[in-house]
């Protein structure tokens, strides 16, 4: 249908929400308005801008095919089983959109230029993804279209148009998948490889994870990892949960990778607090190792919400951490273990550990 020769042309930039106003006023004066956008304006677009200016009684949406439509359609594939995920223009749009990834089966991702194609596969590969087979639509049901196809590593190393749909299938004929999740924690410590018994007794990480009060999805930061038995159990019991485990001493972190193969946890190498700039805010911590200065600088980064959980042999740090984050308390561990020629039990003594964890609503800081 072409437009009258009279009809006011009016270019759809600046603020949005005026523009939609102002259209809304010239519809309800009578006015015939029509709005041209592309792809489906239901799905983040300006459906739901203008449906809170305008009366549904005035409204008429005429859908183009959306571009994950068209995305979909160009990898082959059905789209009515998969996770839609838009990464442009909101905070820790990216990171959403790589767990989304890592988490399901089959996704689509709106990119833009804060969260370009290639970003989505580095931070995806950082939250544990393997085995995906990739598209990239550029310029969908356009002239200028293209479809680029590969893998999370290609995806992670390439450059591409911001303005792309990605969509990821697990690739079902390389997948290797991990355990399943579990409700189990607190696993004996004969389950880890560890050195010199440095490893998390079982009934202390027991009582710390369940301190921690793991999210569905997020990211956690264990410091000080050790032999990984916190990271893996975290990992395990939340699967939406991208796990980073930070170790550096180098034989630990040799038992640390061997605990951690065919998990999701990612290994992190360097010296808390310093490592921490080359992560995303956590909204868990589990601190296993280091002075008050690394917990401090986790609480600097530590999300809305969030929670550290810090583990300390000494009273000293102890007390220092619990004024920071509100609670703490004594754990202390019997073992019944044979003794004597006839093999009873008698019980044996673990050295005693504090837990600390928070911050609660009325923590007063002493830093």
């Amino acid at each position: 249908m072409a437009l009258p020769q009279d009809a006011r042309r009016l270019p759809l930039e600046g603020d949005l929400r005026r523009f939609v106003a102002s259209f809304a006023e010239a519809a309800s004066s009578g006015e015939s308005v029509c709005v041209l956008c592309s792809g489906d304006p239901g799905f983040f677009g300006l459906a739901r801008l203008a449906s809170l200016h305008v009366s549904p009684s005035l409204l008429r949406i005429h859908p183009a095919p959306s571009s994950v439509s068209l995305a979909f359609a160009r990898a082959g594939t059905n789209w009515d089983d998969a996770e839609v995920v838009s990464a442009h223009g909101r905070p820790g749009g990216a990171a959403e959109a790589a767990r989304a990834i890592e988490r399901s089966t089959k996704v689509a991702v709106l990119c833009g230029p804060d969260s370009p194609p290639q970003l989505l596969g580095r931070l995806a590969l950082e939250y544990g993804a393997r085995d995906r087979r990739i598209w990239v639509g550029s310029g969908l049901g356009s002239q200028a279209e293209s479809v680029w196809t590969g893998n999370l590593e290609a995806l992670a190393a390439g450059r591409f148009d911001p303005a792309s749909v990605v969509v990821s299938i697990v690739d079902e004929t390389r997948q290797t998948i991990p355990g399943p999740a579990t409700l189990r924690w607190g696993r004996p410590e004969s389950e880890f490889e560890h050195i010199r018994g440095m490893v998390t007794k079982a009934e202390v990480r027991a009582i710390a994870i369940s301190k921690l009060d793991l999210p569905v999805s997020g990211v956690m930061w264990d410091v000080g990892a050790g032999s990984g038995s916190v990271s893996v159990e975290c990992a395990s019991l939340s699967a939406g949960l991208g796990v980073h485990a930070i170790e550096r001493d180098p034989d630990q972190l040799k038992v640390l990778r061997s605990n951690t193969a065919n998990t999701r946890v990612r290994v992190c190498e360097g010296e808390a607090p310093g490592v921490f700039e080359s992560l995303e805010d956590p909204d868990r911590v589990f601190v296993g190792g280091g002075g008050i200065g690394v917990l401090d600088a986790a609480l600097a980064r530590l999300r809305p919400a969030g929670l550290i959980v810090a583990v300390y042999a000494t009273p000293e740090r102890a007390l220092a951490a619990a004024e920071r984050l509100g609670a703490m308390v004594q754990v202390s561990i019997n073992r019944a273990v044979p003794f004597g020629h006839d093999a009873a039990l008698r019980l044996q003594a673990e050295n005693p550990v504090f837990v600390c964890w928070g911050p609660s609503a009325n923590t007063v800081s002493s830093k």
